[in-house]
């Protein structure tokens, strides 16, 4: 037991012993967080937003393909159309017009981000001509989308074979029961759906907090895959570009999907995370392209010359609105109103330049979150000025969160912010409590060193002076008597010349042990040198102070002790009591009546309490 006091009483070992447990702690702490489905949801929720905000800062860094223009029905060709032609939905003769239109341009591709469903009775001859000139086409693509509506709302319809995709995947990604999984769909009219392969769905995911962050490149509807809209023109325009042929796809083991020479890494629900070029187009010069639908119509049926002639050659053209009235528009990382039709040319600019963000793995964070936390700890730990070690851990978050922002520009890596920063702070606070309880323990021990004799483990004399004096003032402020005890080993002298040094120092220590058991936890029991000893005995009568004294005087000389060679011994003791302040008001006055009693008892024999009033 000594053995093991002494090595705890190390500063060094105590000190990472308990940063050991702290970091232990710490570590617990995380995992025991990662595993709670709601703390994960919550973690999740933040991390999403620091993406958001360092996609917003590198936004203005990147540039999108000018080869990606928009037509767009926006406010101004809303209101126009609206009133030309008394109606909306306008007649689909006019998207018909558009592909004439656009095609005598050679675009490399025409995309209508727009729903053809329902025939329109009254403009069955509209559906026709407009079918047929999207058939007519083979870089023409339009959109088809997949949803849980109720059977008895809308009964689910076989789609054609020729736009299904052909997927082979070796991930753990499991598409088949995934939330990419759908069991209805909202088709489009039979004289497309059924005349052109050119047809891909237009789904799109959103985060807890409604913003769209990623995007599906496949769904699964009865259990066939369906490819996106943007992945198809992506492909035609890489077709064209590139001499791409690609007839299927494949997912590897690392959840990467390849198109070409190009690695599209997925996440573990399936989606792509987008890598955004900054705010909509609509209000950004430096975005995508828009061409209002109103100057297109005007150009075409008109003849004024609104757009330049050619405008349109080699370049992808989507179709789709941007005008609020018409409810397309979604919230994304780098703004709360930006256009559904934005998100997909997002998504093609992104298969185009290999540009998709990469999360990292979640064990990933977790190792560099125990890095950095490691780091701040040592810092912590070893830095005496508190200000110099929270300026550290402020400067190491500010430049973790910059080095995490460079990943993202330069690699499209996302790696975590939020969890990382939890670390710091939580073993930064874990830290300076281990140091306070370190410190508290030195000082502990410094007082200890200095208030206790090194062989009885007692209170030393210094500390009993000072505690006459505490006492005497309690009991002046309180009214209430304390008494005092000396305490001598009769023939102690003798005792270590016959049996040498070390055994009187065993006798010394196992002495002070019987006092400490034969006293309440209140009281003071001190080495008061040599072989005498003192008890203070707070808030304690003469009468009771000599009860308690008598006791004493009779557990040493009822009790063997052991000696150094394990032979028993014997030993008496006598003893004085003063109790203040009938027996004197001063630590000098008492400790002298004390001992008085104290020859008085070694006078009449010793192994007796002397009692001056018995004279």
């Amino acid at each position: 037991m000594d053995k093991i006091k002494e090595f705890l009483k190390n500063k060094i070992f105590l000190k990472y012993f308990i940063y050991s447990i702290y970091i232990l702690a710490t570590v617990g702490v995380l995992f025991t967080l990662l595993r709670q489905p709601d703390i994960r949801n919550f973690f999740s929720t933040i991390e999403n937003k620091t993406f958001d905000v360092r996609q917003n800062i590198l936004a203005p860094y990147k540039k999108v393909n000018k080869n990606i223009v928009i037509l767009s029905v926006d406010e101004e060709s809303y209101e126009y159309l609206l009133e030309k032609y008394g109606e909306w939905p306008i007649s689909r003769s006019i998207y018909a017009d558009i592909i004439k239109y656009l095609e005598k341009q050679k675009p490399a591709v025409v995309a209508f981000d727009l729903m053809f469903v329902k025939s329109i009775k009254s403009s069955n001859d509209a559906d026709n001509k407009l079918a047929k000139n999207i058939a007519q086409y083979d870089n023409v693509f339009t959109s088809i989308n997949f949803d849980d509506q109720s059977f008895d709302l809308r009964k689910p319809v076989n789609l054609p074979d020729n736009i299904k995709a052909k997927v082979i995947n070796d991930s753990n990604i499991n598409f088949l029961n995934g939330n990419l999984k759908f069991t209805n769909c909202r088709a489009i009219i039979n004289q497309i759906l059924y005349t052109t392969p050119n047809i891909g769905h237009i789904n799109l995911m959103r985060g807890e907090d409604g913003i769209a962050r990623d995007i599906p490149p496949f769904v699964v509807y009865k259990n066939d895959y369906y490819p996106h809209l943007a992945l198809k023109v992506a492909l035609k325009y890489l077709e064209q570009t590139e001499g791409l042929e690609q007839n299927e796809f494949k997912i590897d083991k690392n959840a990467n999907l390849t198109i070409g020479t190009k690695t599209i890494p997925l996440t573990g629900n399936g989606s792509v995370i987008l890598n955004w070029y900054g705010p909509s187009g609509v209000n950004n010069s430096s975005g995508f392209e828009y061409i209002p639908m109103w100057k297109v119509e005007k150009t075409m049926y008109e003849g004024m010359n609104l757009i330049p002639q050619n405008y349109f050659k080699d370049k992808i053209v989507y179709i789709g609105t941007s005008a609020t009235s018409l409810f397309d528009l979604k919230s994304v990382p780098t703004d709360r109103i930006f256009p559904g039709v934005e998100i997909h040319t997002t998504f093609v600019n992104n298969i185009i330049d290999n540009n998709f963000i990469k999360r990292v793995h979640p064990l990933t964070d977790i190792v560099i979150s125990l890095l950095l936390s490691l780091f701040i700890g040592l810092i912590v730990i070893r830095s005496e000025s508190t200000i110099l070690s929270s300026i550290i851990a402020i400067f190491t978050s500010i430049i973790y969160a910059i080095v995490a922002t460079i990943l993202m520009y330069f690699f499209n890596i996302w790696v975590g912010i939020i969890l990382q920063f939890v670390s710091i702070l939580l073993i930064f606070i874990a830290c300076y409590l281990a140091k306070y309880i370190v410190k508290s323990r030195d000082l502990e021990y410094t007082y200890a060193l200095a208030t206790t004799d090194g062989l009885t483990e007692l209170y030393n004399h210094r500390y009993f002076q000072e505690q006459m004096i505490q006492n005497i003032e309690t009991s002046k402020r309180y009214n209430k008597p304390f008494s005092l005890i000396m305490i001598d080993i009769d023939f102690f002298k003798k005792f270590n010349d016959k049996y040498g040094h070390q055994s009187g120092d065993a006798v010394l220590r196992q002495v002070a042990n019987i006092l400490k058991k034969n006293v309440r936890s209140s009281d003071i029991v001190c080495r008061y040198g040599g072989e005498e000893m003192s008890i203070i005995l707070t808030q304690t009568g003469h009468e009771e102070a000599l009860v308690t004294a008598q006791k004493i005087c009779n557990a040493v000389s009822e009790h063997p002790l052991k000696l150094v060679n394990g032979n028993d011994v014997s030993v008496t003791i006598s003893l004085g009591v003063s109790t203040f302040p009938m027996n004197g008001e001063t630590p000098a006055d008492m400790i002298k009546y004390a001992d008085d009693c104290l020859y008085k008892a070694k006078e009449h024999g010793r192994n007796q309490v002397g009692n001056l009033a018995k004279d």
